[in-house]
């Protein structure tokens, strides 16, 4: 079970939404007619994607000088690196942001939006969605976790083929027979990408409870989906608008995006611990990783993020030929088929069964209790001194935000493991690449590992990566 500081952390991580009255008194109150969407129901959406500043009208997008200071924003926040580099890189990373920009305006589109319910004789049921023609089998039991009774609220991500969703939960108690005195439901999206997902989170959280008051009063969303599919700027103009960025100051490496509120890190580091050196062995690793927790599930879906997180090598080319390791965030028993044929993911559930299907996984992570059952993997359960070292030196290095607010602690997270893996893996290619493809212990030693006790990690490494190096430690192996 959750602790209390866990749950207490996740509700500082939300947005704060207007001030509404209970539910509980409003609901048999005279339902209101929604006409128009407010900006402010929307939540926060990104200046120039087909918003206009008044309610429910779409504009074309235009390259103004204050979309460009929120792109320059945009980009400066994000930048966590510290080494100077040239103009020629300066031209070259605004070049690659402008692609990767138009790429996520591309991604942060609605493909569909649904309200699932829940119906005393039949379960979980699609109540309705737009457009009526997409596929949306099972999304009834991904946006409403088993067990999602027990609670009042809840959010969870999910994947549906090669899409990602998002769903806001609510319960609301009544006085009715025919609804068992209670009356559940999710109202979510899906999207190519589930870097732009968080953007619609205060919206959904309102139009959930909006449908516990007026049971069938689709409007708002209907307006939603109509502004918010496939909308995207003139790509001339977008293109000026991101060459008007001054070159950074500093350049970033490649990252996953941060796409969870502040404070997703601080409660990922402090649920686990040390452990959390545990589980970088192991997402590095590629393996397949699930963690189970009871509901609330949203808190367990930041978890699974960060956790893939953990697995960032910024050397192009480093994971060439292997799967891609993503969240597949929530996941229940209608999964089981996709996760069989899957060879690398991060997933949660609140389902204890999966614990019984030892074939789906190769790591189980049972709230703080990380442990596997194939016997090749269980010596990377020990936390080795170097494994305590980078631990401590973390810790240190986010003590120090305090006086230097340079970094928020998602930057610091994904900096301190992206130099990690890059300190590991530069070494590795550069002896691969020489004569001899000698191996020596001051070679481990110099990547941050020890010879001995993380042999079999570095071992596990090279196999996994396909790295044709002569590994000179005790026992001299070819790999």
């Amino acid at each position: 079970m959750d602790s209390e500081s866990d749950r207490l952390a996740l509700l500082e991580w939300e947005e704060v939404s207007a001030v509404e009255p209970s539910l509980a008194t409003e609901v048999n109150e005279k339902c209101p007619r929604v006409t128009t969407v407010s900006s402010g129901a929307l939540g926060r959406i990104v200046p120039g994607a087909g918003w206009s500043s008044s309610p429910g009208e779409a504009v074309p997008f235009e390259a103004t000088s204050s979309d460009t200071a929120v792109i320059t924003d945009k980009i400066t926040n994000s930048w966590v690196g510290r080494n100077d580099f040239d103009q020629q890189k300066g031209g070259q990373y605004v070049k690659s942001r402008r692609e990767s920009e138009w790429n996520r305006r591309e991604q942060d589109q609605v493909l569909a939006v649904f309200v699932v319910t829940f119906d005393t004789r039949s379960g979980n049921m699609l109540e309705w969605c737009l457009p009526q023609e997409f596929n949306l089998d099972g999304v009834e039991f991904k946006s409403m976790a088993s067990g999602s009774h027990r609670i009042s609220s809840d959010f969870v991500y999910f994947r549906k083929e090669s899409y990602f969703g998002l769903a806001c939960f609510a319960n609301l108690p009544v006085e009715s027979e025919l609804e068992r005195g209670a009356r559940m439901k999710s109202v979510g999206i899906l999207s190519p990408s589930y870097t732009t997902l968080y953007h619609h989170m205060t919206f959904l959280e309102n139009q959930v409870r909006n449908q516990l008051r007026c049971p069938g009063e689709y409007s708002a969303l209907e307006a939603f989906f109509e502004q918010r599919k496939g909308l995207l700027p003139e790509r001339a103009a977008w293109d000026k608008a991101v060459a008007a960025v001054p070159a950074p100051k500093h350049f970033m490496t490649p990252e996953m995006k941060v796409t969870h509120p502040a404070g997703c890190v601080s409660q990922f580091l402090q649920f686990f611990g040390e452990q959390v050196m545990v589980l970088w062995k192991f997402a590095l690793l590629r393996r397949r990783i699930l963690i189970f927790s009871p509901p609330p599930v949203g808190v367990v879906c930041y978890r699974v993020y960060t956790c893939c997180v953990l697995a960032n090598v910024p050397l192009p080319g480093i994971s060439r030929g292997l799967p891609p390791f993503r969240p597949f965030f929530y996941v229940n028993v209608t999964d089981i088929q996709t996760l069989e044929t899957e060879l690398s993911y991060v997933a949660c559930t609140t389902e204890r069964i999966f614990e019984e299907k030892k074939h789906l996984f190769d790591v189980y992570v049972d709230n703080q209790n990380v442990w596997t059952h194939r016997e090749s993997l269980r010596p990377l359960l020990r936390l080795t001194s170097s494994d305590r070292e980078k631990y401590k030196r973390l810790q240190e290095k986010r003590k120090r935000l305090v006086w230097d607010p340079s970094f928020t602690e998602e930057e610091l997270f994904i900096l301190f493991f992206s130099e990690l893996n890059t300190k590991i893996f530069q070494p590795l290619l550069e002896v691969a690449s020489s004569v001899d493809r000698a191996l020596t212990e001051q070679h481990v030693r110099r990547m941050g590992l020890d010879p001995q006790a993380d042999h079999k990690f570095l071992v596990d490494i090279l196999e996994t990566y396909g790295i044709d190096v002569m590994l000179m430690i005790n026992t001299t192996c070819c790999l």
